[in-house]
């Protein structure tokens, strides 16, 4: 991964990650002691900047603001970044735009990386492509196209990467886990010591860095104090490096788990600050001569963590309708990650957070 490319909009990214994990916080509940999660702010961002660059007025200034790019400038900042994520030996990057109305040559071209063709007649066609550019992982979108649907912009992210040390499975038992709730459970839990170097705090939050084959994806886990919530230690794996761990070495002990999510995003959209672009007034007249506006906003994705390394993946759907038309309802420092922890991926520079998790619950290996 280049200082350039898409490490360029890393502060914008990390702008969006914070804002949309303090949401997805919310949506717990105050009360709640917090849910399991995982998201790809990475994905948001490029799937929203997709859309961005074919607004125009009031409707671009709103999505700048959120994404820090919109309009001309948008399409650019996105092929530039999801070109220099692909460059990378660990992550895939794919995208692709079905539609029932005329888009402008113009937009088209801004987004040479991004396929265009008319919409399907059932979901097949489109559930065949998530599932190709997830090597899997998500196996169909994660929304219904139905008539309402005039226009549906996709970003596919996929990562796959081998631990550059692997756990020793023999190593592997089970041991105390405490939930989010204050319950014990037994669940499988790798072990193995790290150089200090791969491990620190930022004030109160540990930081553990696996590392992994190549230079495509950084992979930090993140262990606050007793009743921490997911939005206020998920952004210490970005946050530089903190103070050093006072110690010969680090042993580690890490739950094998899997996460996956489908998340409604159009529910946190206003809270972001996109009102306009829902809504009858939006401008997208740099997209197509029709009206439209941003009638639904979806993300699924999944992490797996083992003993030889870890898989991820992510699907964003954006799904524009014709904007007078309502949307569908629809010394040896021992850190034990045996309670609620969380899990960023980043990308090559360390900054750009391509996926964020937060395991409450006992994890139960996918």
């Amino acid at each position: 991964m280049t200082a350039g490319g898409f490490a360029a909009q890393g502060a914008a990214v990390r702008s969006l990650a914070e804002r949309w994990l303090r949401e997805l916080d919310e949506a717990s509940g105050e009360d709640s002691p917090g849910r399991d999660f995982v998201c790809s702010p990475a994905g948001l961002w490029l799937a929203l900047g997709a859309v961005a660059a074919g607004a125009r007025g009031a409707t671009a200034d709103e999505l700048r603001e959120l994404l820090g790019v919109a309009g001309d400038g948008a399409a650019e900042a996105v092929t530039e970044g999801a070109r220099a994520l692909a460059a990378t030996d660990a992550l895939a990057v794919a995208g692709r735009v079905w539609t029932r109305v005329p888009v402008y040559d113009a937009y088209r071209k801004a987004l040479p990386d991004i396929g265009f063709g008319p919409m399907p007649t059932d979901g097949a066609e489109i559930d065949a492509w998530v599932r190709e550019a997830t090597g899997g992982l998500i196996e169909r979108l994660s929304i219904r196209i139905d008539a309402s649907i005039m226009l549906a912009l996709v970003n596919a992210l996929a990562l796959k990467a081998c631990w550059e040390t692997p756990f020793d499975a023999g190593r592997t038992r089970d041991l105390s886990f405490t939930d989010a709730s204050g319950a014990q459970h037994e669940v499988a839990t790798m072990q193995r010591r790290l150089p200090t170097h791969d491990a620190w705090r930022v004030r109160e939050v540990s930081v553990v860095e696996l590392r992994t084959e190549g230079a495509g994806a950084r992979v930090r886990f993140v262990l606050g104090p007793e009743g921490a919530r997911a939005a206020d230690v998920l952004p210490a794996a970005w946050a530089g490096r903190g103070a050093g761990i006072a110690a010969d070495a680090v042993s580690v002990a890490l739950p094998r788990f899997s996460l996956r999510t489908k998340l409604d995003v159009l529910e946190q959209l206003p809270a972001l600050g996109v009102l306009l672009a829902t809504s009858d007034d939006a401008d997208f007249s740099a997209m197509s001569p029709v009206g439209l506006k941003i009638g639904r906003v979806a993300q699924e994705a999944v992490v797996k963590i083992a003993e030889k390394g870890i898989e991820a993946a992510a699907v964003t759907v954006v799904a524009m309708v014709r904007s007078a038309a309502m949307p569908p309802p629809e010394r040896v420092e021992h850190i034990a990650f045996d309670r609620p922890f969380g899990i960023v991926v980043l990308d090559g520079s360390g900054e750009v957070p391509l996926f964020a998790g937060w395991q409450a619950s006992a994890p139960a290996a996918g």
